[in-house]
């Protein structure tokens, strides 16, 4: 019996350091996450293997190290000259992804914080230099989406080769001093207004010229009419005419004789 109690404190110890053992080596990697194992007897980084979801087993004297694989979002605030010198504020978005095969070569060459690292310096960079190329107004308003193109384009080219996937680059907002602001609103409504004055003046030209054409037919139709109308077709006009009033019951007509156009003279009951 005394035995007992000697025996049992090292199958604790043991179930207990097993415990430590079991919970040390378990990993789950989350949904749109992927890892890499950090080596700390060996060479590191392991870039070979990048681990996907689930559950997974290490040596306990290993690291695993979890990282987002998905599509992922950074915002940022980004101070720029325009090319004829102002300062500029752009608010922008950027869509990336790293890749997945590669999350290890990105851990090992631009550390875990490869956002800050990587990222933020090369979309900085690339903002200065395509909002340097722009005037206040074109980056105010009709350029935007050119701009966020080359921002793109630049980005992807500084970011060749770095293991990371950019998807889209989103100018938010630009942000001008106020007077330029100012100046360039005001111009803007002025060209609006110019705008709707030019179309109501084409609108009304075109109104005036459908009314000439109008005119003009029926005008051409008159004379048409009137070149027609010769004194036999009048005179048989007058005959149809006096027939159907003779043949009307309600009607009580004398005719006597004819005119000086040859019709009958036609007097009424009144």
């Amino acid at each position: 019996m005394e035995k007992l109690p000697k025996i049992g404190i090292p199958v604790i110890i043991g179930i207990v350091l097993l415990l430590i053992l079991v919970t040390k080596s378990a990993v789950t990697i989350g949904p749109g996450e992927g890892g890499v194992i950090f080596q700390r007897f060996g060479g590191g980084i392991d870039t070979s293997v990048t681990y996907g979801e689930g559950f997974h087993v290490v040596a306990p004297w290993n690291h695993m190290i979890v990282k987002k694989v998905r599509q992922q979002s950074i915002s940022d605030n980004m101070n720029v000259l325009s090319v004829n010198g102002l300062d500029i504020t752009v608010s922008g978005t950027i869509w990336f992804e790293p890749e997945f095969s590669n999350l290890g070569h990105l851990i090992q060459t631009k550390g875990e914080d490869y956002v800050n690292e990587l990222l933020s310096p090369s979309i900085n960079a690339a903002a200065k230099s395509v909002v340097g190329r722009y005037t206040p107004e074109q980056l105010y308003s009709s350029k935007r989406d050119i701009i966020e193109l080359e921002i793109l384009e630049e980005v992807r080219t500084e970011l060749k080769g770095q293991y990371v996937n950019v998807k889209r680059v989103l100018v938010e907002n630009v942000k001008l001093p106020s007077t330029i602001k100012d100046a360039i609103e005001r111009k803007l409504k002025q060209e609006q207004e110019s705008l709707e004055y030019e179309f109501r003046l084409v609108t009304a030209a075109k109104e005036a010229q459908k009314v000439r054409i109008e005119a003009q037919g029926k005008a051409d139709a008159n004379k048409i009419l009137s070149a027609s109308l010769n004194d036999k077709i009048l005179q048989d006009k007058g005959i149809e005419a006096t027939l159907k009033l003779a043949e009307s019951p309600n009607s009580k007509v004398i005719v006597i004789g004819s005119g000086d156009s040859g019709l009958p003279i036609i007097l009424g009951n009144q």
